[in-house]
């Protein structure tokens, strides 16, 4: 039996033939219409292109997958996994660095901004123009990449005949790294800050010649603050609508194949989507983190590159796979396990829907008491209760889009209890099952006229460990509107509802359900700007459990394959380093990849980051996070280095951003800039 990598590498080999370009192609400021009056070119993109060796003779289709993560050294492991395997079942595997990034001209001035679609829609007619190319492109992407790959559906190019989008959204303020419910992410800070570090770094001279130099201190120099932007939108507005294809579902007419995963951050657009596109659609949700679902954790993993052959197959080559003669919806429901933040796999089975929403699903309300969360459907007394949590509740909920490489994923919910008010039922006589998202209505009233409420589903084991299954944020001033948000009147009532993530979970016999009630999730969002105390009326307050009732046809499905992938990237380790995580009120997570050497290209790579963000149980105003990024990048006795700090802290009515960029030559710097914003809350 050979070992693992012996077995990719085989398999790899069996795949076709295919060869390698990195390529850099002209690209000009006109739009694709206007082509036949160009004039000098403005710019070069950089692609890696993997191409079957006959395609010249025998054209095929392109997959497209574009981003700023720099395909030279960012994503090249997992470019080499997937790319090439494409490339060896008849397909174009194409890699490019958009504007402003990798070996790309240019500077990049934001994320997903008109700008990068209309570079996008130039990139497809250059592929579907090339005589190795059928005329015919698919777009596969996640995140970032599943994010644009819908955008640019919405644009309609002709050639784009498919798109393959993971772990992404359909709307850039309800569910992205800025807002959830209203509340303000401190992934918002996280990722501005990973942004920064990243349109910090060089070309490679090796691919874009003595240029290098004057295109490193462009970027430095022109791509600026993002966060500072970022937190002064803090309302919907038409920063947020641009890229949002929710504004209008309709644009999007080529077929769309939704992915995600349970414990990354961007599992509930696939919901949207597939309720609300017209386009053919299909929708794919496994126990998976921010991963693709061939090396994703936890497992279990699949054979997605087959799985994505099949798709390509049938919209890109007029091929009968079967696949669109399956179910809409394929999700994996997760069974009970113990809390830990991190699994290798969660234990579970695969379900299938015809249709979503689903006709099938039962809609169960519970009601809430001082008693606890009655399943049985009675009507609860109208009691009045309340809490006011300490800040340090939410350090057991994780991250808010988990990596699977680390403890990143939630803990106990025991922790939590303490400061949340909590309604557990009776030990369940039965398995419940739900698929689809869980909804609190609330009937309550604050003290201070702006405030959040975090509600938590728990599965409590029998032995009183807590499993979370789902969460929901909800910023009081948003009550009615993310466009126009309003004041709380302190002691007035109001009835609200909070949507929780979408979640696919059985509930075992003896364990019982919780829902946990606080006013702080620290660190997922930053704390509101004074201590709250709500009151919640119980009688007009309840859970609604999407139950999805037993199905024979689930033991029906054909399963799907084992993973498999291309062959790893062949690296050398240079320098090897530990991961540490944790804290009790300082949390504290230092990821470092060492230093290391891609060995086609004889390029040293280094990347470290060290995140800190904490808060005082007793005061929301002490809340704070800093990150700092490295990033080392050599070739001999070539070497570069780009170092960033982003810092933020809050006030009762400001948020207060500080930044530093320096770059350097071995150890000469040579590029220092600061950035610091006071930026008034309003409504956070």
């Amino acid at each position: 039996m050979p070992s693992r990598e012996q077995w990719h590498k085989e398999r790899a080999r069996d795949r076709g033939p295919h060869r390698r370009h990195d390529h850099r192609y002209a690209v000009s400021a006109r739009s694709p219409r206007d082509r036949e009056h160009l004039h000098p070119l403005e710019r070069r993109d950089a692609a890696r292109i993997w191409l079957p060796e006959d395609a010249e003779a025998d054209p095929v289709p392109a997959i497209l997958e574009y981003l700023p993560y720099r395909k030279r050294d960012g994503t090249v492991d997992r470019d080499a996994l997937t790319h090439p395997y494409f490339a060896g079942h008849g397909y174009a595997g194409v890699r490019v660095d958009m504007r402003g990034s990798g070996d790309s001209d240019g500077v990049l001035l934001g994320e997903y901004l008109k700008q990068e679609q209309d570079d996008a829609l130039e990139v497809i007619e250059w592929l579907a123009a090339q005589p190795w190319c059928s005329g015919r492109v698919g777009m596969i992407g996640i995140s970032w990449g599943g994010f644009n790959g819908l955008q640019v559906a919405a644009r309609r190019p002709k050639a784009l005949k498919a798109v393959i989008s993971l772990c992404s959204t359909d709307d850039r303020y309800a569910d992205d790294i800025h807002f959830m419910g209203g509340c303000l992410l401190l992934d918002k800070l996280s990722w501005g800050s990973t942004m920064l570090a990243i349109n910090a770094t060089p070309p490679d001279p090796a691919v874009v010649g003595e240029r290098w130099r004057e295109l490193w201190m462009q970027r430095l120099e022109g791509s600026g603050l993002w966060i500072e932007e970022w937190h002064r939108r803090q309302r919907r507005d038409d920063f947020y609508k641009q890229g949002s294809v929710c504004e209008n579902y309709d644009a999007i007419e080529c077929p769309v194949y939704m992915v995600g995963g349970w414990a990354d951050g961007y599992s509930n657009a696939v919901f949207r989507v597939l309720e609300h596109l017209k386009a053919p659609c299909k929708g794919l949700v496994g126990p998976w983190a921010h991963k693709y679902p061939h090396f994703a954790s936890p497992g279990p993993r699949i054979g997605f590159l087959q799985e994505c052959l099949r798709w390509w197959d049938h919209w890109l080559k007029d091929k009968e796979t079967g696949i669109m003669d399956e179910p809409k919806l394929r999700a994996w429901v997760q069974d009970s396990v113990p809390p830990r933040p991190w699994y290798a796999e969660r234990p579970g089975r695969w379900v299938a829907e015809e249709a979503w929403p689903s006709p099938q699903s039962v809609a169960t309300r519970a009601a809430l008491s001082s008693a606890g969360l009655h399943l049985d459907g009675a009507a609860a007394k109208d009691e009045v209760l309340s809490i006011c949590s300490p800040q340090s509740v939410g350090l057991a909920a994780g991250k808010w889009c988990a990596y699977g490489l680390g403890p990143d994923q939630p803990g106990d919910q025991r922790e939590e209890a303490g400061g949340s008010l909590v309604f557990d039922s009776a030990p369940l006589e039965a398995p419940l099952e739900i698929l689809g998202a869980p909804l609190v209505d609330l009937a309550l009233a604050a003290d201070r006229p702006t405030a959040f409420v975090a509600a938590v589903l728990s599965e409590v084991l029998p032995d009183g460990a807590a499993t979370r299954v789902s969460y929901g944020l909800l910023n009081l001033t948003h009550r009615d509107s993310h466009a126009e948000p309003k004041a709380l009147v302190p002691g007035q009532r109001y009835q609200v509802r909070l949507k929780l993530n979408d979640c696919g979970h059985r509930f075992s016999p003896g364990s019982r359900v919780r829902l946990a009630l606080s006013t702080s999730y620290f660190p997922i969002v930053w704390p509101a700007p004074e201590t709250v105390t709500l009151q919640v009326a119980t009688g007009a307050s309840g859970l609604t459990l999407p139950v999805r009732p037993p199905r024979d046809s689930d033991a029906r499905l054909a399963a799907f394959a084992e993973a498999q992938t291309a062959a790893p990237l062949r690296a050398t380790q240079l320098r090897q380093v530990r991961d540490a995580a944790s804290g009790e009120i300082v949390v504290e997570r230092f990821d470092d990849d060492g230093l290391r050497r891609l060995d086609d290209i004889d390029w040293e790579v280094a990347v470290a980051a060290l995140r800190r963000y904490a808060v005082r149980p007793d005061d929301p105003t002490s809340a704070w996070g800093t990150t700092k990024w490295t990033k080392e990048y050599g070739r001999g006795a070539f070497r570069l280095r780009a170092e960033t700090t982003t810092r933020m802290t809050v006030t009762r009515d400001h948020f207060l951003i500080d930044a530093t960029v320096d770059a350097y030559e071995k150890d000469t710097r040579v590029f220092s800039k600061e950035w610091s914003a006071k930026i008034k809350r309003d409504g956070l």
